[in-house]
C-alpha cells in the first residue's frame, strides 16, 4: 500500500523531518480514534497568507511563495473527502493498508521489492472489510477489493464471486509476490471491468488517512470516486504491520504527504516539459 520506489523512499526518509514540521500532525495519538475537536485556524485565506508571507521572506520571491503556499495547503492542510449517499453508489472499490509478515513472507521491503511469499492480511484490512460490509448492507453492489481485504470478506461474511472480485497479487517467475501499489490496484480493476464508466458511482474504501490519495488515484483512472457518508472509515494503526510506515499515524501522515508532494512534482514536470 504505497506508491514509492526505492530511490523515492530514500528521498522520503531524508525529507521526513522537514515535512513533519510542516504537518503539525505528528503529535496525534497513533492509535487514537478520538473525535475531540482540535483547535485549528478557521480561516484558510489567513493561513495561506501567513505561509506565503513566511515563504516570501525566506525565498525572496513572493509570487513563487504564493504558489508553494497553495501546494502546502492542499497537501498538508486539506484532508476532507468527497462524499456520496450509500443509495447512490453502483460499486465499491477497496484498497488495502499494510499487512503482517509471517515466517515465509518477512516484512514488506521498504524498497517496494517483491516478497518471498504472501504476507498475512492484518487487522487493519479486517477493519476495512468490516467497513465494506456495512456499506454493502446499505446498498448491495459489486465489490472490487485488494486481496488482503477480500480474504476477510470471504471468511467473515461469506461473500462469493458473484459479488466480490479480489485483486490478487502477481506471482513472479521465481515465485515471489510482486508488490502492488495503489495505482496498480486501480488499473487492474479498470481492466477487469472494461473501463471506469462500467463502475458507475464508486464508493472508495480505504484507511481514513490513505483515502485522500485513494480517491485521487481512482479519479486519475477515470472513476467517479467518493466515500460513503453514512459509514466512517477506520483510522486504526497496526504496530505489528510489515510496512513500517503504516505502524503509526505520526509516521504514515508524513509518508502520505511526501507521496502527495511527489505526485505534485510529476504533475509540474509534465506541465512544464510535456514533450519529455
Amino acid at each position: 500500500m504505497t506508491d514509492l520506489t526505492g530511490n523515492n523512499r530514500r528521498e522520503f526518509l531524508a525529507l521526513g523531518s522537514a515535512l513533519a514540521g510542516v504537518a503539525l500532525l505528528s503529535g496525534c495519538n497513533d492509535n487514537s480514534e478520538s473525535n475531540e475537536e482540535i483547535s485549528v485556524p478557521v480561516n484558510d485565506a489567513n493561513l495561506h497568507e501567513q505561509m506565503a508571507a513566511k515563504l516570501g521572506t525566506q525565498l525572496g520571491d513572493s509570487f513563487l511563495a504564493g504558489q508553494l503556499a497553495t501546494t502546502l495547503m492542499d497537501v498538508c492542510f486539506s484532508w476532507e473527502l468527497p462524499m456520496i449517499a450509500a443509495t447512490k453508489i453502483n460499486s465499491i472499490v477497496a484498497y488495502a493498508f499494510g499487512n503482517r509478515p509471517n515466517a515465509a513472507s518477512g516484512n514488506t521491503p521498504s524498497t517496494g521489492a517483491n516478497q518471498s511469499a504472501m504476507p498475512d492480511p492484518g487487522p487493519v484490512n479486517e477493519a476495512l472489510a468490516d467497513t465494506i460490509y456495512q456499506i454493502y448492507q446499505l446498498k448491495p453492489v459489486k465489490i472490487y477489493a485488494q486481496w488482503e481485504i477480500a480474504r476477510f470478506l470471504v471468511a467473515k461474511y461469506n461473500l462469493g464471486s458473484d459479488v466480490l472480485t479480489s485483486i490478487e497479487p502477481i506471482v513472479a517467475p521465481d515465485g515471489s509476490i510482486v508488490y502492488l501499489n495503489t495505482d496498480d490496484v486501480a488499473s487492474a480493476i479498470i481492466k477487469l471491468v472494461g473501463g471506469a464508466s462500467a463502475l458507475g458511482n464508486v464508493a472508495v474504501v480505504g484507511h481514513r488517512d490513505h483515502s485522500k490519495r485513494c480517491i485521487l488515484t481512482s479519479k486519475l483512472r477515470g472513476m467517479n470516486a467518493s466515500v460513503v457518508q453514512e459509514v466512517a472509515l477506520p483510522v486504526i494503526y497496526d504496530p505489528e504491520s510489515g510496512q513500517p510506515w503504516t505502524r503509526s499515524r505520526s509516521l504514515y501522515l508524513v509518508h502520505d504527504m511526501y507521496a502527495q508532494m511527489y505526485s505534485q512534482i510529476n504533475l509540474l514536470v509534465n506541465q512544464t516539459y510535456p514533450n519529455d
